[in-house]
């Protein structure tokens, strides 16, 4: 079979939200033209700090002008950087406690409080986080759902609790990896639309785990967005700092190393051809197994999309990236999700293989998945 791929970065036609225009290429490559060609990025700063003097506190008075959603990586890194160094802010910053942390994760979370900012550390009930892992990963094949709702809502909380209105997030991922259409690109606003339509939750409500394992909604209580009336009492505001200034994650990286960041330098991160992204999370590579098993693009097809448009690779290179990196089992994941979870290695392949799209891979007269002696499945397209 044949995928039409972009004719500019290799994403393919079964990306979810995404389309192509007359030439073949993808929204992703248009917005990326846009911000190089279109945007007037020094009247968009000037918008921003509008925005910024209306939210600062006045001189002399205690209290935080922002909340900042962070989990210690490259980006929420440099928002906490750019809020507090380049705008003269006094951030409050919220982590999210994420599924299984690393130890380069916990200390780049660490760093940020270094960097002369105050950090909340949301710690999770684990025992409802751990069913709800479990159910995401069995109802719409992803591990990471309630990880998805927790960097969403919990900030928000906070705002709402400390009476914060503005919420600085990072990049608008519309913006940078495509959206069903020109206004989701365009969007600068985050909220409970945006996180029902955007945030990674496949149709599945937090409403839907009650029940589960005995889950009540109490048990749920932060995985809920605040109430209106809250939203609306406190003027709740999140913003995308990607959507005011040029966005280009390697150059930011550059300067979040200069305050303290650390990247793995060990070699990339599993799934990819990269050291610097998804450090905290020890089952990363899984999430992003799960994406390429739906729709036959990972995170290096994400990765040398970024580095095409940013005119920091070329197509050949990147697809030679592709066929090495994308795709390829995650056994350092799956084995630390069995321990995790209490599942065992079959089922999980068993559940993985149940969310396998059958027309993009081979499969013997039984319906079964062929894979290589690595445990990697076999492609019925070509890369190209």
């Amino acid at each position: 079979m044949e995928l039409n791929y972009c004719t500019k970065c290799l994403f393919p036609e079964t990306k979810p939200d995404l389309f192509f225009n007359e030439e073949g290429i993808c929204s992703a490559c248009v917005s990326s033209s846009q911000k190089y060609k279109d945007i007037d990025w020094e009247k968009k700063k000037r918008e921003f700090f509008e925005i910024i003097d209306f939210y600062k506190l006045p001189k002399g008075e205690k209290g935080y002008d922002c909340v900042i959603p962070v989990s210690g990586g490259k980006d929420s890194t440099y928002q906490a950087y750019f809020m507090k160094y380049e705008c003269g802010l006094n951030p409050l910053c919220v982590c999210f406690e994420t599924t299984s942390v690393t130890e380069l994760g916990t200390k780049n979370l660490d760093n940020i409080s270094k960097m002369g900012i105050d950090v909340i550390h949301f710690k999770k009930n684990h025992e409802v986080y751990k069913n709800m892992v479990i159910e995401g990963f069995r109802r719409v094949g992803d591990e990471m759902w309630p990880n998805h709702l927790g960097i969403f809502t919990i900030p928000v909380h906070i705002a709402v609790k400390f009476n914060i209105p503005l919420i600085i997030w990072g990049e608008n991922s519309q913006q940078e990896y495509g959206g069903p259409n020109l206004d989701s690109i365009k969007n600068t606003i985050l909220n409970r639309k945006w996180l029902e339509e955007f945030g990674g939750l496949l149709g599945n409500r937090i409403q839907d785990m009650i029940g589960v394992n005995g889950m009540t909604e109490k048990d749920l209580t932060p995985y809920f967005y605040p109430n209106d009336e809250d939203i609306e009492r406190v003027g709740v505001k999140g913003l995308f700092l990607g959507s005011y200034f040029f966005w280009d994650a390697r150059k930011q990286l550059e300067k979040v190393i200069e305050f303290g960041f650390s990247v793995k330098e060990d070699g990339p991160v599993e799934g990819t051809y990269t050291n610097y992204e998804n450090l905290d999370e020890k089952m990363h590579g899984l999430h992003d197994y799960l994406k390429f098993v739906k729709y036959g693009f990972g995170r290096t097809t994400d990765h040398v999309g970024i580095d095409i448009r940013n005119g920091r690779l070329n197509r050949d290179k990147a697809i030679e990236l592709v066929n090495k990196y994308d795709g390829k089992y995650p056994h350092k994941s799956i084995e630390e999700f069995v321990k995790y979870s209490g599942l065992d290695k079959a089922e999980i392949d068993s559940i993985i293989d149940s969310f396998t799209n059958p027309i993009l891979f081979l499969q013997n007269e039984n319906g079964e998945f062929i894979k290589d002696l690595d445990g990697n499945l076999i492609r019925n397209y070509e890369v190209r």
